[in-house]
C-alpha cells in the first residue's frame, strides 16, 4: 500500500482537523490513537490513503517531547509515505518550555535531514492568515493579530505575545527561518533562492495562495513538513485542480436523543456555546477543578459527578460538564494557585484536569452507554479520550471546520462510539446542538 502522507498531531483536535481536511478533500484517512503495526493498519483500513497519529505534544515539556517524538517520527516513516507532517495548531501556540515547535523541528530533522523544511500555518478555511510572517486569526467575526487575540494572547499555558512566527520560532530553536512572502508567491520565486534556510515559512491569505503553495509542496517533495492543516488544504487544492482527486460527499448521520459534553476549554467561543446550550435544554454542571486536582478529594468528587450526571442522563437530559467559562473565569487562577501550593507546575493543569475529566467520561459511559459524546478543548481531548482505550478514528461528518464528528474503533465496549473532539475556538454558538442533531449547520465558522 502506498500512502500519500502520514502525520503526527500535537493534540487530538488538531489531528481530527487534518483527518477531516484530507478525507473530505478526497484522500481517505485513518487517525490512530495508538501505534498499531502498519500491516494491521492496512488490513483494518484498506481504503486509507493517509495515516495520522494523534498525540499530546502541545502540552509536553522538551524532555517529554525528546522521549516521544523520535519514536513517533520513525513509526510514521515505516509506512513508506512521501511525507511525514508534524501538525501544529493553526494558532501556533507554543513556548520554549511547553509544546516547543522548535524542539519538534529539531527532532524531526534528525530523522529527516533535508532542508529547508516547508512550514504552512495559514488556513483560510479556518480563518487563519499569515501576512508577511505575522499570524492573524478570526474569532466571532473579528480578525486579530495573534498577540492581541482574546484567547491566544492570554492562553493559560502558552500565551502568544509575538505574532511574527519567525521571531516566535527562533525563541525555540537556533535553526534559521526564511519567509516565502506574498510578493514571492506572486512572482512564483524558485525555491533555490531559499536553499540556505532550515525552515521556509509561507504567507497564506486566500485560496489562490493555498493552491500555489500546494503545487510547490507537491513538486518540492520534502519528506518532513511542520505546520497546520493548511498544508493539507494546500496539497488538496493542487491535487483537485490537476484532477488527481475529487472531493468526497459524506453520508447523512442520524440524530441522537441526548448528548454528553466534557469541556476543559477556556476559550470565549466555547463559553458562548455552553451558554447557548444551557438556554436550549442542556444541563450545565460546573466542575470543581480544585477538587479534581486534590488527591484527597478527587476520587470521591469524580464519583459524585458521575452519580449526578447519570441521574440527569437517565431523565433524558443532555449534559455539559465544564471546568471554565472563558479566559477570565476565576477558577483558572484559583486552580493555578492551588497547583503551586501542592508543588505542581501550573503548566500541568491541562494534563491533570484532562485525565480526571477522562475518568468521568469513562465512568459515565460504563454505567450509561451513549452512542455519541463530545469533548471540547485541545489538551482536554487528548488526555480524556485516552482513558477510553480507543485505537482509531474515522470521519463521519463535518460539524465545524477542524472539529468533525468521528467514528471510534476499539477492542472494548466503545467500538463504534460517535465522538466529536472540538477545538476551543471553533464552531458556531449552536455547535453542541449540531452534534446532537447530526445536522451540518447551514453556515459554519
Amino acid at each position: 500500500m502506498s500512502y500519500l502522507l502520514t502525520f503526527y498531531g500535537d493534540d487530538f483536535t488538531g489531528s481530527t482537523d487534518v483527518m477531516e481536511a484530507l478525507t473530505l478533500g478526497g484522500v481517505p484517512t485513518v487517525l490512530l490513537l495508538e501505534s498499531l503495526p502498519p500491516e494491521e493498519v492496512q488490513a483494518q483500513f484498506p481504503k486509507a490513503q493517509a495515516v495520522g497519529l494523534a498525540g499530546t505534544s502541545r502540552s509536553m515539556t522538551r524532555a517529554q517531547m525528546a522521549e516521544v517524538l523520535p519514536k513517533a517520527f520513525n513509526y510514521l516513516k515505516s509506512f513508506g509515505a512521501n511525507v511525514v507532517h508534524y501538525k501544529v495548531c493553526s494558532t501556533f501556540d507554543s513556548s520554549p518550555e511547553i509544546g516547543s515547535i522548535g524542539q519538534a523541528l529539531e527532532l524531526g530533522l534528525e530523522v529527516f535531514p533535508q532542508t529547508p523544511v516547508p512550514m504552512v500555518v495559514g488556513a483560510p478555511i479556518l480563518k487563519r492568515y499569515v501576512v508577511f510572517g505575522n499570524l492573524f486569526a478570526t474569532v466571532q467575526g473579528e480578525t486579530y493579530r495573534l498577540d492581541r487575540h482574546p484567547t491566544m494572547s492570554v492562553h493559560p499555558v502558552t500565551p502568544m505575545n509575538e505574532s511574527d512566527l519567525r521571531r516566535h520560532l527562533t525563541q525555540q530553536t537556533s535553526r534559521s527561518v526564511k519567509l516565502y512572502d506574498l510578493l514571492a508567491l506572486a512572482r512564483r520565486d524558485d525555491l533555490s533562492h531559499y536553499a540556505d534556510a532550515d525552515v521556509l515559512l509561507f504567507d497564506t491569505v486566500n485560496a489562490e495562495h493555498q493552491a500555489t503553495i500546494g503545487e510547490i509542496l507537491y513538486q518540492y517533495k520534502a519528506p518532513f513538513w511542520v505546520g497546520s492543516s493548511g498544508m493539507e488544504y494546500a496539497l488538496i487544492a493542487h491535487l483537485q485542480a490537476t484532477g488527481q482527486i475529487r472531493a468526497r460527499q459524506v453520508d447523512k448521520v442520524n440524530a441522537v436523543s441526548q448528548l454528553l459534553v466534557i469541556s476543559g476549554s477556556a476559550a470565549p467561543v466555547t463559553a458562548s456555546q455552553i451558554a447557548w446550550a444551557e438556554r436550549h435544554g442542556f444541563v450545565g454542571i460546573r466542575l470543581d477543578s480544585l477538587a479534581l486536582i486534590d488527591d484527597s478529594r478527587a476520587e470521591s468528587y469524580v464519583a459524585h459527578i458521575i452519580d449526578r450526571s447519570e441521574c440527569l442522563l437517565r431523565q433524558g437530559k443532555s449534559v455539559i460538564l465544564y471546568s471554565a467559562k472563558g479566559p477570565d473565569d476565576p477558577a483558572i487562577m484559583q486552580t493555578k494557585l492551588q497547583l503551586e501550593r501542592l508543588g505542581w507546575h501550573p503548566n500541568q493543569v491541562s494534563s491533570l484536569l484532562g485525565k480526571q475529566q477522562g475518568s468521568i467520561l469513562k465512568g459515565l459511559l460504563e454505567r450509561y452507554p451513549l452512542p455519541r459524546v463530545c469533548v471540547s478543548g485541545g489538551d482536554t481531548c487528548g488526555h480524556a479520550v485516552m482513558k477510553l482505550g480507543l485505537t482509531a478514528l474515522e470521519l463521519l461528518m463535518p460539524i465545524a471546520p477542524g472539529s468533525p464528528l468521528c467514528k471510534a474503533h476499539s477492542s472494548n465496549q466503545h467500538n463504534g462510539l460517535e465522538i466529536s473532539l472540538k477545538a476551543g475556538q471553533v464552531g458556531r454558538e449552536d455547535y453542541f446542538a449540531s452534534v446532537l442533531s447530526g445536522q451540518v449547520p447551514a453556515c459554519v465558522n
